[in-house]
């Protein structure tokens, strides 16, 4: 049992919730908007795929990171460098669970499973991407941003507005917020050579660009509502997601990073919970506006 757990803090399994919201939001999408068939089959292999993906993306990470993680005091205590466990067991947890999304993939219809191995290469590759570029956190929001659109081809097979935009949508939400993320590495990430984008700009341009790249998240939000013909709940869930992001820019001052992990983890989770619930919602409960 305590090795499983290890495995869940070498994953940082409950960090699942940013983006599973948003797939489940593409796939119920594609039900609704669509008219098709709920199949409870098919929803459950789009959220072992979000399992499988995500757990083989951060167990590479921590494993190709588990050199650079133990000359940071701030990572030094991750599972790897901990010694809690080996590097090699952490590679093989990467193969099974890359092997079970590709096969999990296969069952649900072949568009999704020809795209798969493109998007296990982008969630996979994110983590050499701070080797050689700082644009890193764009590549980890392109991860994520494929979970709305993925699910929704889980469903339909094809591509369509709604859920590319909200694509979007995740992934300028979570570059933003993984520029906050890596503000804490700044002077480490110098001395390693290592690229970010508060490395490039400082902190304070950091900050200015997170802020950026979140206002242009909520406004494609507005526009997904709009252009979508949404109702009530979805307007209220843009509402409530917009304040989320401006609180958690009230948190973190460039001189003053010590409520990070408040932004980071606790507010976004929050945001990514409480919208997925409303925008689902608004699916079975329509009040138009409009």
């Amino acid at each position: 049992m305590s090795q499983f757990k290890n495995y869940l803090s070498l994953v940082k399994f409950s960090h699942t919730i940013f983006a599973l919201p948003f797939a489940l939001i593409g796939f119920f999408w594609a039900v609704k908007l669509q008219n098709n068939e709920l199949n409870f089959l098919t929803l459950v292999l789009v959220v072992l795929d979000m399992i499988w993906a995500r757990n083989a993306a951060m167990g590479f990470n921590r494993y190709i990171d588990r050199d650079i993680d133990a000359k940071n005091e701030r990572t030094v205590v991750r599972d790897i460098p901990a010694g809690n466990i080996k590097a090699k067991s952490a590679l093989l947890f990467v193969i099974i669970n890359s092997i079970l999304f590709l096969v999990t993939t296969y069952f649900i219809n072949i568009t999704t499973f020809y795209l798969a191995p493109i998007a296990l290469l982008v969630v996979l590759g994110y983590s050499y991407t701070k080797r050689f570029t700082s644009l890193c956190h764009i590549v980890l929001g392109i991860g994520l941003a494929l979970a709305p659109i993925g699910a929704y081809l889980a469903v339909t097979g094809s591509f369509d507005w709604l859920p590319v935009l909200l694509s979007f949508v995740v992934l300028f939400w979570v570059s933003g917020f993984d520029i906050i993320y890596a503000l804490q590495d700044e002077e480490f990430d110098k001395n390693q050579k290592l690229n970010s984008i508060p490395v490039l700009l400082g902190k304070h341009k950091a900050l200015i660009l997170s802020r950026v790249l979140h206002a242009t998240a909520f406004t494609l939000l507005l526009i997904i509502a709009y252009i979508g013909n949404l109702g009530l709940f979805f307007w209220i869930a843009d509402i409530v997601f917009g304040l989320l992001l401006i609180y958690q820019h009230t948190l973190v001052k460039a001189d003053d990073l010590t409520r990070v992990n408040l932004a980071f983890f606790t507010t976004n989770g929050i945001a990514s919970v409480l919208f997925g619930i409303l925008a689902i919602s608004d699916l079975y409960f329509k009040i138009q506006l409009f």
